[in-house]
């Protein structure tokens, strides 16, 4: 098949759903399908590469992270996309990304997928604080609602995040496909190593939280957990990486909390081997957050033989089985952090839930298998539209010739 992506989000912008993309089309090429994406341009250092088409963006001025790509570059890219005879447009983000691809599934007659990566009724409001919580929700349900039922077949991480779009009222056909882990995911890499190179000390108890630093995420739920444990292991440090638009934010509350000596904010870390490493030198991967379509990055702490203190709810509660690589932790700050002070007391346990959690990862979440799995939906999308196509055309045939 020859595919196009669309996305409002790729690479050098580090999230799920970049890595998502990234997983899926190195697996889909691998099985000999073309891929092309369509994203944004973020510097004129950006990466050229002859899958990616970059089109120029500007910042959004509530995420200036993000970009918002030029609507009308996007829709001049129509006789290109014609030229290139796709089978299947992959929108993967629900901005300009959403209604160009509707654009040109209807201008072309190609079938529209879309994956729902983003659990919009808990995001929205985050980033409309002057609009009351409980109209940004229903808002978030009408748009995610009318979008999805756009296009002619949705991809959901998880299968919580598919009931949730059922209860929306959707009714676009849907499938139920996580993104996997890749092989890079389980190298063998040196955590002792990236420890030294930042000045952590090789018995220093560290917990890791790997994301994208922003108000749903739930890092302020692990501030405070930090304040409960070091009152048990004084020594133990919190990392936080990535960035994001909560970073100010939540710098203020480290230093409110009055643990800034026990917290470490490091930024976006390169996906092909620091992040890796920084896994791996990590005791325990902590995270709370509440409103993920599927929680990749605890796959990929699992991945490394670390093990996992995490609420489960929403998409992550589709991939976190207590003891396989992880404790399971009510939304509750002292909770959570006896869970974790747990694993820290009993440095065997703790190899054992990592080990188990990585023989989870490996067994039962590789990026091939699931890559499959989203070519057959292709099909099984591109079939049904061309089904209903040939019945339109029967129906408009018959109708001329009954008059």
């Amino acid at each position: 098949m020859n595919i196009l992506f669309i996305s409002d989000v790729f690479f050098p912008r580090v999230n799920g759903v970049s890595t998502s993309i990234n997983t899926f089309a190195t697996e889909l090429k691998a099985l000999g399908h073309q891929v092309t994406l369509i994203a944004p341009s973020y510097t004129d250092e950006d990466k050229q590469e002859e899958w990616i088409v970059r089109v120029p963006s500007r910042k959004i001025y509530f995420d200036p992270e993000d970009r918002l790509m030029n609507f009308g570059k996007l829709k001049g890219l129509l006789p290109w996309i014609r030229d290139k005879h796709f089978d299947v447009i992959h929108i993967h983000t629900p901005f300009a990304a959403h209604y160009v691809g509707i654009h040109f599934g209807k201008k072309l007659d190609i079938p529209v997928v879309e994956t729902y990566h983003t659990f919009f009724e808990d995001y929205l409001h985050h980033y409309l604080p002057f609009i009351p919580r409980f109209i940004s929700r229903k808002l978030a349900r009408t748009i995610s609602r009318r979008q999805c039922n756009a296009v002619d077949g949705i991809v959901s991480p998880s299968k919580p995040m598919l009931d949730v779009l059922k209860q929306y009222g959707i009714k676009t056909p849907a499938e139920v496909v996580a993104t996997g882990l890749d092989d890079s995911s389980f190298a063998n890499v040196d955590g002792e190593h990236f420890r030294m190179s930042h000045d952590i000390p090789l018995t220093q108890p560290m917990l890791l939280f790997v994301g994208r630093v922003a108000h749903e995420k739930n890092i302020g739920f692990l501030l405070e957990m930090h304040v409960e444990l070091i009152k048990k292991h004084p020594d133990a440090l919190l990392v936080i990486t990535g960035e994001g638009p909560a970073e100010e934010s939540i710098k203020h509350s480290i230093d409110k909390l009055g643990i800034s000596n026990k917290v470490r904010m490091i930024g976006y870390l390169d996906r092909s081997h620091e992040l890796i490493a920084c896994y791996k030198a990590a005791d325990i991967f902590v995270f709370a957050s509440k409103s993920e379509t599927q929680g990749l990055v605890l796959l990929e702490a699992m991945a490394q033989g670390t093990a996992v203190v995490a609420i489960a709810e929403l998409g992550t509660k589709s991939i976190l089985i207590e003891g396989e690589g992880v404790l399971i932790a009510k939304d509750d700050i002292n909770v959570f952090a006896e869970k974790v002070s747990v694993l820290l007391s009993d440095a065997p346990k703790r190899q054992m839930i990592g080990e188990k959690g990585r023989q989870y990862a490996q067994e039962k979440w590789g990026a091939g298998v699931l890559a499959k799995k989203v070519a057959k939906f292709y099909k099984s999308t591109i079939n049904q539209k061309s089904s209903l196509s040939r019945y339109m055309d029967t129906r408009i045939g018959n109708a001329k010739e009954s008059t």
